[in-house]
């Protein structure tokens, strides 16, 4: 049994959240140089261009990628081995609190959708926790702004629809709301479950990094007809409006078909760190 302390899991959650809204991940730094050598816009390329110049910007100078700072999303993974004698979840508020205030980071969270009076520590923040083996915490923090939430949809769609009901559905709501959520983006796709199983899965895919073993292709045919429709980096028109596709699946009642889509903009930030 493996003790962790309040202050050193503060300390974890405050970086990562500064951690994450400077530096993008490698693999999200690869799809953008992906995306320039193959947009054939030249307003696309120069697009490109400047977002790739604004995360170099914002490593060098420890200024934030986005002045949306996001929803600070939480991914906890509990090893079964790991002695807590405090609340992990006000420890996380408080590692997020910390860290928006000493990263100069934009607080952005509400108290609620009637009282919108700022909380000005960008809490409570979401989190999400998975009991997993061993005697370590992993914490994942992916901010989450709003543009690119509000462009996500969630449906119940009838069984008969199948796969093809599915592949609508994703490429209609990119189709319509993907322009207004900072493109070239990451679209996440969860489907089964129930209603909240199903978007909880469309916000975990969006942090993958590698195609789905089961649903490779299909994530390969929704990009494609996703990048066939045109409107593409700033919505203004190119080749590459999606950098990436991922799905996660899980199994569903005989008399539904639950899909998500999640929506992530150009900065797909994340930062992940154990205890």
């Amino acid at each position: 049994m493996k003790s962790i302390k309040r202050e050193g899991l503060v300390d974890l959650v405050a970086s990562l959240c500064i951690k994450a809204n400077l530096v993008l991940p490698k693999y999200q730094k690869e799809k953008l140089e992906w995306a320039l050598e193959n947009e054939t816009s030249p307003l696309g390329k120069k697009l490109i261009s400047q977002i790739i110049e604004n995360y170099k910007i914002a490593e060098k100078t420890g200024l934030a990628i986005c002045q949306d700072c996001g929803l600070a999303v939480v991914f906890l993974e509990a090893g079964r081995d790991v002695h807590l004698d405090f609340d992990i979840y006000e420890a996380i508020k408080d590692g997020v609190a910390k860290g928006y205030s000493e990263g100069h980071l934009r607080p952005s969270v509400l108290h609620s959708c009637v009282d919108r009076t700022n909380t000005k520590t960008n809490t409570p923040a979401i989190i999400h926790t998975q009991i997993v083996d061993g005697d370590k915490i992993t914490l994942t923090v992916t901010p989450k702004g709003g543009g690119s939430e509000n462009a996500s949809r969630l449906a119940m769609l009838k069984p008969y629809e199948g796969k093809q009901g599915i592949v609508d559905f994703v490429v209609k709501t990119v189709r319509e709301n993907g322009p207004s959520a900072c493109p070239p983006v990451t679209v996440g796709i969860g489907f089964g479950g129930t209603i909240e199983e199903c978007a909880l899965l469309a916000k975990k895919a969006l942090l993958a990094e590698n195609r789905s073993e089961e649903l490779g292709d299909m994530e390969k045919e929704i990009l494609e007809l996703c990048n066939n429709l045109g409107f593409g980096p700033a919505g203004l028109g190119g080749k590459i409006s999606v950098l990436d596709v991922h799905i996660l699946s899980t199994g569903c009642h005989i008399a539904t078909m639950p899909v998500a889509v999640n929506i992530q903009c150009h900065a797909a930030r994340k930062a992940t760190g154990e205890i």
